[in-house]
This record gives structure tokens, C-alpha cells and sequence, in this order.
């Protein structure tokens, strides 16, 4: 019991960094590099809610026929898909593309919520149920805060990774750079700059530019650091052991 127990508590945890990390920094990053206003950016996660609330029903059923491990599983494997979709997010990246991303990990969170519970109880005397309800929701709680924390540590270490490796290309010899500053050089001109003001402006977008691109590839790390941990957990969730199916569960507070 205190192994199986043990198991689910670590899924549980790795469930709560997953939903609390990427619903803030999925929304964070089409904000900051793709434009995203700040209901735009909730438009975007609002459909993976409704077919979370609806395939609710559908684990409900087949929670009762198929042993909780290997709803786990399929559950991680389906939210480990969808954080590698948004691993190829760049700025072109359309609205539906980032949304279907996320109705993606919608589908897999409920293979994971509802099957864990039941697994987890499993062995546990029914006078300690209240209390397992309370670690479980401890695991999901503080997996949410140390997810939060690891991402924004990720993005904050990778971003400046990045910017120190694309501020190495731009240099003097470098033909692409003196290209791009003399087109934008001669942009701001044709906009009524000097031509020393006009340098000096194309120079502030070209540092613009990377800044917008260190940041966008480290959130292409976090999300690849998500993509891990969701894989994780299907090898973590298979060494649970079989329940008796149909069994009803006393559910603590």
C-alpha cells in the first residue's frame, strides 16, 4: 500500500506541474513573442478546459473496465504529445495550432486525475482515506509550485544562453548582419530618420530581435523539459499494481 501509495503521489506530482506550468507559460509566451492579448491568450486554453469537462465522462466509464495504470499512461503519453507540438512554436505559429495543443493535454489530464485516485487508495485502510486525499492534493499543490519554479528557472538560464549565442554572430564580418542592418538602416531613412539616427535605430531592432528570439527558444526548452516529464511518468505509472476494478472508492476531503 505505502509503495503504491508512494507511486501515485510522485504521478500526482508530476500531473500538477504540468497543468500549472504550461497553463501559465503557454499563455506567457503567446503574449510576449506571438502578440497575444491577454484574452486572446485565454481564448486559446479555453477549448482544452471544455474537452478536459468532457472527456471527464469518458474516463468515468472506462475507468470502471481498464486497470488505472494504463489509463495513466495513455494519459501521459497523450500530454507528453502535446508539449512536444508546442516545442515547434515560433512566431509564425498559428492561433488553432497552439490550441489544439492544448485540447491535446485536456484529453490526457482526466486519463491521469480520475484513474490515479483509484489506484492510489488502492491497499490504504479505508480509516486513512481522508488523510491520503489530503497528500494527494498536498502532491498536486506542491508539484504545481516546484513545476512553476523549474520552468522559470529554465527560462530565465536559457534565455540568456541564447542571447549570448546569437549576439556571437552579430559582428562586423558577418554578411547576413551587415545586410540586415543596411536594409533596416535604409528603412528608417525612408521613414524620415537622419542617417545617423537611422543607424543607430536599426541597430536598437536588430537587439530588439534577439532578445525576441533568446526568449522564444528558451520556452522551447521549458517545453521540451515538460515534454520529459510528461514521458516520465508512463514508465512511473506502469509499476503500479492491478486494483480490483469497479470498486467504489471512499474519497477523503
Amino acid at each position: 500500500g505505502s509503495r503504491q501509495f508512494g507511486t501515485g503521489f510522485l504521478v500526482m506530482m508530476a500531473t500538477g506541474a504540468l497543468l500549472l506550468a504550461t497553463t501559465q507559460y503557454l499563455a506567457q509566451v503567446v503574449q510576449q513573442n506571438l502578440g497575444y492579448t491577454a484574452t486572446w491568450a485565454g481564448m486559446m486554453l479555453s477549448p482544452g478546459g471544455v474537452v478536459t469537462m468532457l472527456m471527464m465522462f469518458v474516463v468515468g466509464v472506462l475507468s470502471s473496465k481498464v486497470q488505472p495504470k494504463y489509463l495513466i499512461a495513455i494519459g501521459a503519453g497523450f500530454v507528453a504529445f502535446s508539449m512536444y507540438r508546442v516545442t515547434n512554436v515560433y512566431s509564425g505559429t498559428g492561433f488553432w495550432y497552439l490550441a489544439e495543443a492544448r485540447m491535446l493535454q485536456g484529453i490526457g489530464l482526466p486519463f491521469i486525475f480520475l484513474p490515479i485516485t483509484s489506484a492510489s487508495y488502492d491497499g490504504i485502510p479505508s480509516s486513512k482515506t481522508d488523510q491520503a486525499s489530503a497528500l494527494l492534493n498536498a502532491a498536486r499543490n506542491t508539484g504545481g509550485s516546484i513545476g512553476v519554479s523549474l520552468i522559470s528557472n529554465i527560462i530565465t538560464h536559457r534565455e540568456q544562453f541564447h542571447q549570448s549565442r546569437l549576439v556571437e554572430h552579430v559582428i562586423p564580418s558577418n554578411g547576413a548582419y551587415q545586410d540586415t542592418l543596411t536594409q533596416m538602416t535604409h528603412y528608417f531613412v525612408a521613414q524620415g530618420s537622419s542617417l545617423v539616427t537611422a543607424q543607430q535605430q536599426a541597430l536598437a531592432w536588430i537587439n530588439q530581435q534577439i532578445q525576441s528570439q533568446a526568449a522564444l527558444l528558451s520556452y522551447v526548452d521549458a517545453f521540451w523539459v515538460l515534454t520529459l516529464i510528461s514521458l516520465a511518468a508512463i514508465p512511473l505509472a506502469l509499476t503500479l499494481r492491478n486494483v480490483t476494478l469497479g470498486k467504489k472508492v471512499s474519497m477523503g476531503h
